[in-house]
């Protein structure tokens, strides 16, 4: 009966554990694509930790400085996914932006919500920007 309890609670313990290593591997298999190659600016910034009800406003901000400065994204491409989770049935156009493109961007972007100045230092910190 006892044998039956710790091998139970061993085994909760090393699926918790899998579960753990899988998302820490995901998240940094997501990080070296978006150091490798340009990534659209919502993926940039849930690959540097922001939440992921800002990601959306704090992208959106980030486009509005990029067309303020002029600035052509690196690549364009075709995509049905969406940021909120999901498959899109409808593909949309996706501007990806190098890290350098997006630390001009942060450096140019003054955003007001607390929320956003926070993301806005999360991503400069994984960019490599200083902010």
């Amino acid at each position: 009966m006892q044998n039956s309890a710790i091998r139970r609670t061993r085994r909760a313990n090393r699926r918790s554990l899998r579960t753990t290593l899988r998302r820490r591997a995901a998240a940094n298999r997501l990080a070296a694509s978006c150091r490798r190659r340009p990534r659209s600016l919502a993926t940039v910034a849930v690959a540097s930790g922001v939440a992921k009800d800002i990601v959306t406003g704090v992208a959106n901000g980030l486009r509005s400085v990029a067309k303020r400065l002029g600035f052509i994204p690196a690549e364009q491409a075709r995509t049905k996914r969406t940021v909120a989770g999901g498959r899109g049935h409808r593909t949309r156009s996706v501007a990806h932006w190098t890290l350098g493109q997006v630390r001009a961007l942060i450096a140019a972007y003054k955003p007001r919500k607390p929320e956003f100045v926070a993301a806005v230092a999360l991503i400069a910190a994984f960019a490599g920007g200083a902010r």
